[in-house]
């Protein structure tokens, strides 16, 4: 007789109290998607189909809605039935789908529609306007204005040097200026 396989069990570690605090936090979305593929799977493994009835799919519509004007809004999924579920993470689906792989595949269609529009546009107002949002386009930059600004790094003994050249040049001047004003006073008084 083979002795049965048991395995090390380390101890104190903690255990959730319950299977739901064992599962990490989801978004609405990914809870949905969740929910949408345990359905499929079971509908599947049974070989019943999903069928939505119409009030499955207005419950679906007002779900959606709730979801996208509220983003914070978070349905309580088990109180709707699988074919409501499934219809709604279909339509989560399709509206969550990318029309583009990557932001610089659409960035160059927007930049060559707006090539097209200044090249066919009749009305030459379309055509400057055009023109001035090609010249926003990151990469033109036509109508960006630029600061620059240099960093200069000295020593401490350059700094000091500079600050008692510049302290030096001021005093020069505030003393010129208080002779001038003196020479001024004496030739008032001779006068």
């Amino acid at each position: 007789m083979t002795s049965p396989l048991v395995p090390t069990i380390e101890e104190n570690i903690p255990l959730p109290d319950n299977s739901k605090e064992a599962f990490p936090e989801l978004t609405p979305a990914q809870e949905l998607e969740m929910r949408a593929s345990t359905i499929k799977f079971f509908s599947d493994l049974t070989g019943s189909p999903i069928s939505p009835t119409s009030d499955n799919m207005d419950q679906a519509k007002q779900l959606a809605r709730d979801m996208i004007t509220d983003s914070r809004h978070r349905p309580d999924f088990a109180k709707y039935p699988n074919e409501t579920l499934a219809l709604l993470a279909g339509m989560v689906a399709q509206m969550n789908v990318s029309i583009v792989e990557e932001l610089s595949d659409f960035k160059m269609y927007v930049v060559n529609k707006l090539v097209q529009e200044v090249e066919n546009a009749r009305d030459p107002k379309v055509r400057i306007s055009a023109i001035a949002k090609l010249g926003e386009v990151d990469g033109v930059d036509a109508f960006k204005k630029r600061t620059e600004i240099t960093h200069k790094i000295q020593t401490i003994e350059e700094v000091e040097k500079e600050l008692l050249d510049t302290l030096g040049a001021l005093e020069n001047r505030v003393i010129d200026v208080e002779a001038r004003e003196v020479v001024r006073l004496e030739q008032e008084v001779d006068e």
